[in-house]
């Protein structure tokens, strides 16, 4: 990295950590994008400072990206790590006009969620109510029921601790992205399978972590735990080629959404920043909506 834009760069990353309060990840990733851009500038071009940088030295370091062969999508990612780098230039004055207005960002497809149908998920339910309940069956099913019941993200729920279940108002509360705190109502039957968790959990284990979710060790659960339990599970009750656990926030979104809940409370729910994001899971409930026009409709 060229020395004239170290201080520059350490400048932005503290303001990602203490004023934006991004996540620990969304800053490694900010910072690997900008680090990465700063050592094509020293090995093309040598010490740059930050005022000589303009759109062509940019547009070199995309076009070498692109003949690696990047994706769009991972290079939309990185224009948008130095949008918001040099936005914060400009603010604190380091520059006077953005390089980045004259770069283009590549179009990028959209794909749309894959979920499990309605039909797989009585599937689903099924063979977890089957299953003999040792430690790690009893994890599949809380998992699983509680991914479906909330859509939380991956992260949100292995955070999750036992203070967070509000028992009498039957709802949870996530701490998001960005440390954004959101509620989520929650069915009775949710909130019993919870509270039947922890106390098993009080006569299993001597100690545990104030974590909700902990392993057959007493320990907090971890990411890969999580998703080969829900991969093993979605496997054998569905017809899906991706069985992560983020199929089951989709699957959260797109049976909401198929059952005419509001776009809003969705984004709401699901801890979405814009609207945009959620708008995905509306081209399902469109796909369901000709569908019934056409089985139905004299005309169609």
């Amino acid at each position: 990295m060229p020395v004239s834009l170290i201080q520059s760069f350490d400048s932005f990353i503290e303001y990602l950590q203490f004023e934006k309060r991004y996540s620990s990840n969304t800053i490694i990733s900010y910072r690997k994008d900008i680090s990465d851009f700063f050592d094509f500038i020293y090995a093309n071009f040598g010490d740059v400072e930050l005022k000589y940088i303009n759109h062509n030295f940019i547009r070199s370091w995309l076009a070498s990206l692109k003949g690696k062969g990047l994706g769009a999508k991972s290079i939309k990612r990185k224009i948008s790590s130095l949008k918001s780098f040099f936005k914060y230039q400009l603010k604190i004055e380091s520059i006077e006009v953005s390089p980045m207005s004259k770069v283009i960002s590549p179009k990028v497809g959209k794909r749309l969620p894959v979920f499990v149908k309605e039909s797989e998920t009585k599937n689903l339910i099924e063979l977890l109510n089957s299953t003999n309940e040792d430690w790690k069956t009893l994890n599949a099913k809380i998992l699983i029921s509680v991914f479906y019941a909330t859509g939380m993200r991956l992260s949100e729920l292995i955070g999750l601790k036992e203070n967070q279940v509000d028992f009498g108002r039957s709802q949870i509360k996530v701490l998001g992205k960005g440390s954004k705190e959101r509620v989520i109502p929650v069915s009775k039957g949710i909130v019993e399978m919870i509270k039947e968790y922890q106390q098993l959990k009080r006569k299993e284990f001597e100690k545990t972590e104030d974590s909700l979710l902990v392993t057959e060790k007493g320990k907090k659960i971890y990411p890969k735990y999580a998703y080969l339990l829900v991969n093993k599970y979605l496997s054998e009750s569905s017809t899906l080629e991706k069985k992560s656990p983020h199929i089951l926030r989709h699957t959260f979104a797109t049976h909401l959404m198929n059952n005419g809940a509001d776009l809003n409370a969705v984004k709401e729910l699901l801890g979405h920043s814009s609207l945009a994001s959620t708008q995905v899971y509306t081209h399902n409930t469109i796909e369901k909506l000709k569908n019934v026009h056409k089985k139905a409709h004299p005309k169609s």
